[in-house]
């Protein structure tokens, strides 16, 4: 099983589907007990990443908490996100890289089981980034054009921080095509990779990184990213929904179209879980708290 956010940006994922039903939008069973049916609930998927959960988080307190609206949060990859889309097991996947463009063909262009649902606001990207040393960027502006990195090598430790060993990028062969002195060094996981760059900040040690934006970690430090000759283009990250869910939703699907922010919005929310341990809810309460007139242009017009 891949993970993968970026077309340039894959690996192996350790989860599996925790949808907690098993059946599709036409299985669905209304309330029992003999009382009023209740409402069926929204089927988000999940994803790995911090920003991709933050989008979730959002749009789930808003559901449930603007438009008493029930939600089921289905933590899963991206490849599984897209069958379930297909088959009605999930309702919307908020945060789309382009990164399996097959299966978006045969959902949405052939079987025709999903639509596009809109941008969400944001650009996604994929590049390296001397993080660390606040001043080294400053101090050395020509390190951050690919063409010197060579004369940085030895300053930057030799090293191009990743993040989980099993991820698979393009790097070797960037380094290899470009003639560079670098070398790939897994830290071991997201997590890992962030406290590299965090502990280089503490220490004021310039270190090079592989890294993608929008991540919540640019909301906390410097990040300059280093010029490479057009490797990793940047994406315009959109929202897809089941094409049942989409004719059938009523308000629900209504504010999942119209759900859109911004790459600040969403590093706030993400830095709030994965920066100070909020949970997503406590995170996504906070913000919604703060951005009351945001929320109402997605839920006034309902």
């Amino acid at each position: 099983m891949r993970r993968i956010r970026h077309p340039l940006f894959a690996g192996v994922g350790a989860l599996s589907l925790l949808a907690t039903s098993a059946c599709g939008l036409a299985d669905r069973v209304p309330g029992a007990g003999g009382g009023e049916p209740a409402a069926d609930p929204v089927r988000i998927a999940v994803p790995e990443w911090p920003g991709g959960q933050a989008n979730a988080a959002v749009v789930a307190y808003v559901l449930e908490n603007e438009l008493e609206i029930p939600v089921e949060r289905v933590y899963v990859p991206q490849e599984q996100a897209w069958d379930g889309l297909g088959t009605g097991d999930v309702d919307a996947i908020l945060e789309d890289w382009g990164a399996l463009p097959d299966l978006r063909d045969m959902y949405v262009d052939r079987r025709e089981t999903a639509v596009d649902a809109g941008p969400l606001g944001i650009t996604g990207h994929v590049g390296w980034y001397v993080a660390g040393d606040t001043d080294f960027a400053a101090d050395h502006p020509d390190a951050l054009d690919w063409r010197h990195l060579n004369e940085y090598a030895d300053a930057l430790g030799g090293e191009l921080l990743h993040g989980d060993p099993q991820f698979t990028t393009r790097d070797d062969d960037i380094i290899a095509d470009l003639g560079l002195d670098i070398t790939p060094v897994a830290a071991g996981s997201e997590d890992a990779l962030v406290e590299r760059i965090t502990a280089a900040k503490r220490t004021g040690e310039p270190v090079l990184t592989y890294l993608w934006q929008p991540h919540w970690l640019a909301s906390e430090m410097e990040l300059s990213e280093v010029q490479l000759p057009g490797y990793y283009p940047r994406i315009e990250l959109r929202k897809y929904l089941n094409t049942e869910f989409a004719e059938d939703g009523g308000r629900a699907a209504d504010f999942l179209r119209a759900f859109t922010w911004s790459e600040a919005d969403q590093n706030e929310v993400a830095g709030l879980m994965a920066g100070e341990g909020l949970s997503p809810t406590a995170a996504a309460e906070r913000w919604a708290t703060d951005h009351p007139t945001e929320i109402a242009t997605w839920t006034d017009d309902l």
